[in-house]
């Protein structure tokens, strides 16, 4: 934590909505510490946070039995083409990932994770799981089974957000008020 919590709330700007709300304001904390936690522990293993969220996509995607492109990763880390050829070139440079083509499309290539991004992922990420393992420890099943599910709404009213932001069409440029 930031050690910021002990302070009194400040009220939000005008027209954003939940901006007073603890949860949200715990939810908007939690997401900094932890792209600050990847920043500075990725970086320790010059790794970027779009090298480890990509291969966070191509994990879950593997173990869904889903064959990943860079098609895939392009869309699911919303980058253009040049720059998912730019970071698949630097996980393949670095041992993270590998080319395969297809068994049945040959023309078709898939990624896949190397034993070198488990090994780099789990010492990335194994001081951040332990912290946490020990936070969790001061709860109760009950407790942690809402808390589960606050988190599950959270991350679906997160994507939905994200998707209806997607799909609408850019309004006109903002103009100062």
């Amino acid at each position: 934590m930031t050690g910021e919590s002990n302070k009194a709330p400040q009220e939000a700007p005008p027209g954003v909505p939940g901006g007073t709300n603890p949860l949200v304001r715990l939810l908007q904390e939690f997401t900094l510490e932890a792209n600050r936690y990847v920043d500075a522990a990725g970086g320790r293993r010059d790794m970027h946070r779009t090298d480890l969220n990509a291969l966070a996509v191509i994990m879950r995607h593997t173990a869904k039995g889903n064959v990943v492109t860079p098609g895939l990763l392009r869309k699911e880390l919303n980058l253009s083409s040049p720059a998912t050829t730019a970071l698949i070139d630097r996980l393949d440079h670095s041992g993270h990932v590998t080319r395969e083509r297809h068994t049945s499309d040959r023309r078709q290539v898939q990624l896949k994770m190397t034993p070198k991004a488990f090994q780099d992922g789990g010492a990335i990420f194994a001081p951040l799981a332990q912290k946490m393992d020990s936070a969790m420890a001061g709860f109760s099943p009950e407790e942690l089974d809402t808390v589960s599910r606050f988190m599950t709404a959270m991350v679906d009213a997160t994507v939905a957000a994200r998707e209806d932001t997607s799909a609408a069409a850019p309004d006109s440029p903002a103009q100062p008020k």
